[in-house]
């Protein structure tokens, strides 16, 4: 278990970043990109997917791909707390477009990644993330891999299902789509569920129920047993996702509501 002390630790980056005072070339040249291949038909499809007040360009998610891994190829062989500080750079304009490019090259550090990089992470989740689309590309493989890589680390995202920040306890669950899908963590899965069993958010409801569904591809009969055990608290959001794979027999005996 991390201490309490390492969960409110200063941010790593926070005091080199403050006395940055020229922006890096490479995110003038990423944001004109992005800018020139805004699509009107994809800037109208974000009213659609979200409620929040979201700022965009209206980039493609493919082009945005593109464009990531453009700037990846000159940037790749730099420091990993220099690509880091673009990474911020990029975050701190909280342009859906430019948090996409922030989870795209990421997890291509996973190597170099070192414990220290969790309070970053962190870090960027609380004060950035301010959608669903920015919450699950960052954690589904930034922090899934993180978790893979240091799996003592599990605990903390337990900590995170009592954050005031609604994005941080849907990360909380979302951290660990990818694991969970291939049968692991699975009772940190069905723990993390509990906890977060009554939020009242429904951001929150769909990340844990998301998961549970993940976790259901190898271990159905144990996310069932969850499910009928606390379907009388468990929000119905949640539950429908939970039992999404499943049998109709299953699905209907977990709707049931005999009491």
């Amino acid at each position: 278990m991390i201490t309490q002390g390492f969960r409110t630790a200063p941010h790593p980056l926070s005091v080199h970043h403050s006395h940055q005072s020229l922006m890096d070339p490479v995110i003038s040249l990423i944001r004109q990109d992005l800018k020139d291949s805004a699509d009107p038909d994809t800037k109208k499809g974000f009213h659609r997917f979200f409620r929040e007040d979201v700022q965009y360009y209206g980039v493609k998610t493919a082009t945005v791909d593109k464009i990531a891994q453009k700037y990846w190829k000159d940037i790749k062989s730099r420091d990993k707390n220099e690509i880091f500080q673009l990474c911020e750079e990029l975050y701190s304009s909280h342009i859906t477009e430019e948090a996409f490019i922030v989870s795209n090259w990421v997890p291509r550090l996973t190597d170099r990644y070192e414990q220290e990089d969790f309070l970053i992470f962190f870090h960027w989740i609380d004060t950035y993330i301010s959608n669903w689309a920015m919450c699950d590309s960052f954690c589904n493989h930034s922090m899934g891999d993180f978790i893979e890589k240091f799996p003592e680390f599990v605990g903390e995202l337990k900590h995170w299902t009592t954050s005031g920040n609604r994005w941080v306890r849907r990360a909380a669950a979302v951290s660990l789509i990818i694991p969970a899908k291939h049968g692991k963590f699975l009772e940190d899965v069905i723990e993390i569920a509990g906890l977060l069993l009554t939020d009242t958010d429904d951001m929150v409801q769909k990340g844990y129920g998301w998961l549970l569904k993940e976790a259901s591809r190898k271990n159905q009969q144990e996310v069932f047993a969850f499910v009928i055990r606390n379907r009388r608290e468990m929000p119905r959001t949640a539950l429908r996702y939970a039992i999404e794979l499943m049998p109709a027999e299953i699905k209907a005996e977990a709707m049931k509501k005999d009491w």
